[in-house]
């Protein structure tokens, strides 16, 4: 079964927050530590996944998405360090 994840990546502990969603994590976090796409990411160094979570249709990542681009920041940052208190750098421990 094909796996969807919506994930967010940060500048730093509590800085500049991104939140994407893809098929393939390791990929797509790649691209976005190795600048490999001009856009937000790349202009404003966002490269840390600090909280992923997987999802089993494209629709309902997509809606989650969208859902918590519309949050409160705090609100990110409480479910970043629910489970990563530290702001580790996920990406080393899925590769």
């Amino acid at each position: 079964m094909k796996q969807y994840y919506l994930y967010i990546l940060a500048s730093r502990r509590q800085g500049v927050l991104y939140i994407g969603s893809t098929t393939d994590l390791i990929r797509r976090v790649f691209e976005h530590k190795s600048n490999a796409v001009d856009g937000f990411t790349k202009r404003y160094g966002v490269h840390q996944l600090v909280y992923y979570e997987i999802g089993h249709t494209l629709e309902s990542v997509r809606y989650r998405e969208l859902q918590m681009k519309k949050w409160m920041r705090q609100w990110k940052i409480d479910l970043i360090e629910k489970d990563n208190k530290e702001w580790r750098d996920l990406y080393y421990e899925l590769i």
